[in-house]
């Protein structure tokens, strides 16, 4: 093919493959493409056309083809001191390393929480700092900063105390933490309002004053930003020597990787960096926490996103979820090959336990949404779902789930001793961080906040209808631009002799891939089913041939009860396009490719 029919072909507006109506219920389309920035990229780079293809559907121009291609942090990240009350923060931690003070990380319990607190505990312990990690039970404390807690770190001789992933809108524990002379500095990422708490410092590329230039930094991200500023401040006063040598900052891009990964921010400039050579240390397998939890996730290949995210991920959360709140961190700073081992085998045991509470918890919330919309009707604007004792620690995951099966903004809130908690997860477009802190200006949740595609609350029982009320308001014209009719993009068609390691090479090249630089998903056309089976709880796992007489093993994860995996249980022998992203599989030696599967088309239905 050409290039002029390339971008013919790359820029089509009808559905792709003739798929208006898939069995998930798609519109199957077409990544577009520019076929002479592709070539020029491909040139220009000495790499496979097929990977060029990826990034110039991603928009990845030719003058900024080689920056994407070979991400570095150095020409991604800016001077930190362009971050707003950043040297402030700063010469505040030198002086709390350097004249020996205790110094308390205040962190959250989730992977950006637990990331955050373990680079701090890390960095400063090696630079020679007095440094503890502090970590609230999400059952008892509840989120971020609160005054008891930092009054006892106060009552302990702490004399300075950094939130990471938390306290940007802690107005009253910081007040209390003041009050009583305790320093606090902030470094967070969650969405600001016009007033910022009383602190040293509020390190926040999303506060209202900021230039927007690294909103879409996690947490962890802003603190290896501080470290580096920290880093360079104490080279400067002559802190390192031979007898005390500057830690070294780059081992720490593992944890920051993971962190950046789990909190599903986009993995494009700085991120993507951070990611990139993150993943590199990660194969290193340095940290021995890191280590025995990849271990115990049967992980043993070079690590990627997906493992990050799908494996590593979900085991730290777990401890905060549904067990001990401080073992992730515990997990990533430990210095004990034995601790590690026995942290990563408890932390695997709470993400069994998790998986089966979420499921109690995500059955019961489906059955309050079937009873106020019926068994087969989709909410307008949001999905609200609210119950009694549905636990704390997986209504965020829950939240995850109805998102992904209504395409609308969701809430699931759990009501336990008179006290409502509640967890949101956003679609692209629109801005539920936002959202959260306007019903918290107008009084209808006793506190909350966030960011776009997330956020949390507290509130009682009987603000529970006013603050449905508010966000179908404050959403519905957001709602109705993002949703639109479902579709699902791909990069182009291949038979199934063509979904080969050679391609495989190519795609690997281009990662690493999650938000924003989303990993290619392709189509195998006029494919036979020839086996079917579940596995696990509600996996699919099928077996494909095509037309050239090659096959494809092929998963659908959380597949058996929807529509595709009714649609594939039914469908042996029968003829469909499949779609679904592409992935290299090793066992036993030998290597080939399978298939991720994300929806189907029967040929001999339509």
């Amino acid at each position: 093919m050409n290039t002029e029919e390339a971008d013919k072909v790359n820029n089509a507006a009808d559905a792709f493959l003739n798929v208006r109506r898939s069995a998930l219920g798609n519109r199957w389309q077409v990544r577009p493409f520019e076929g002479r920035i592709a070539e020029a990229i491909a040139a220009q780079l000495s790499i496979p056309l097929k990977a060029a293809e990826i990034m110039a559907a991603r928009g990845v121009s030719i003058e900024g083809a080689s920056d994407f291609y070979t991400p570095s942090i150095k020409a991604q990240m800016p001077d930190p001191s362009t971050i707003l009350d950043m040297d402030r923060a700063t010469s505040r931690i030198v002086s709390a390393v350097m004249d020996g003070e205790e110094i308390a990380i205040f962190g959250d319990y989730d992977v950006d929480g637990a990331t955050s607190s373990a680079i701090f505990q890390r960095y400063l312990t090696a630079a020679g700092g007095r440094v503890r990690t502090y970590i609230p039970d999400r059952m008892q404390e509840g989120y971020g900063p609160n005054a008891p807690a930092l009054l006892s770190l106060a009552g302990d001789g702490v004399t300075l105390v950094i939130t990471v992933d938390c306290g940007t809108l802690s107005f009253e524990p910081l007040q209390a933490a003041a009050d009583a002379g305790l320093d606090v500095i902030i470094v967070d990422h969650h969405k600001a309002e016009a007033t910022l708490p009383e602190a040293i410092a509020v390190v926040n590329p999303n506060r209202l004053d900021e230039s927007g230039a690294l909103t879409q930094l996690a947490a962890v991200g802003v603190s290896f930003m501080v470290l580096v500023a920290v880093n360079r401040l104490l080279k400067e006063r002559g802190w390192f020597g031979p007898n005390r040598p500057a830690p070294d900052l780059l081992s720490l891009l593992d944890i920051v990787a993971l962190g950046t990964v789990c909190d599903v921010v986009p993995l494009t400039g700085l991120n993507r960096a951070f990611v990139a050579q993150g993943l590199k240390v990660m194969a290193k397998r340095q940290n021995i926490g890191l280590t025995a939890l990849s271990d115990v996730g049967r992980i043993d290949e070079a690590p990627t996103t997906y493992h990050a995210g799908f494996i590593l991920g979900p085991r730290v959360n777990a401890g905060g979820r549904v067990g001990c709140a401080s073992l992730g961190t515990r997990l990533l700073t430990t210095e004990s090959w034995d601790e590690a081992k026995a942290i990563a085998l408890e932390l695997d045991g709470y993400n069994q336990d998790r998986r089966v509470i979420e499921a109690e918890v995500q059955e019961a919330a489906l059955a309050a949404v079937t009873r106020e919309y019926g068994p087969e009707a989709a909410p307008a604007t949001l999905v609200f779902a609210a119950g009694k004792d549905w636990h704390p620690g997986v209504i965020g995951i829950v939240a995850s789930r109805l998102k992904e099966r209504y395409n609308r903004p969701t809430f699931v809130l759990s009501e336990v001793d008179g006290e409502v908690k509640g967890s949101g997860r956003s679609i692209s477009g629109v801005d539920m961080g936002a959202a959260i802190i306007e019903a918290a200006q107008k009084g209808l949740v006793v506190k909350g906040g966030g960011h776009a595609m997330a956020a949390g609350l507290s509130a009682t029982p009987d603000q529970l209808a006013a603050l449905k009320s508010f966000l179908e308001d404050y959403m519905a014209a957001q709602v109705k631009q993002a949703s639109g009719d479902p579709t699902l993009t791909l990069d182009g068609a291949l038979s199934v002799g063509g979904a080969n390691l050679e391609l495989i090479s190519a795609i690997e090249r281009v990662g690493p891939y999650g938000v924003g630089n989303p990993g290619p998903r392709f189509a195998l056309q006029d494919t036979v089913l020839v086996k079917c089976d579940i596995v696990g709880a509600d996996h699919i796992r099928a077996i494909f041939k095509g037309k050239d007489g090659a096959s494809i093993k092929a998963m659908a994860f959380r597949a058996a009860d929807n529509a595709l995996g009714h649609c594939l249980r039914s469908g042996q022998g029968r003829h469909f396009h499949i779609a679904g992203k592409l992935k290299r599989n090793e066992w036993n030696g030998r290597v080939s490719v399978e298939m991720m599967l994300d929806d189907v088309y029967c040929l001999d239905e339509n």
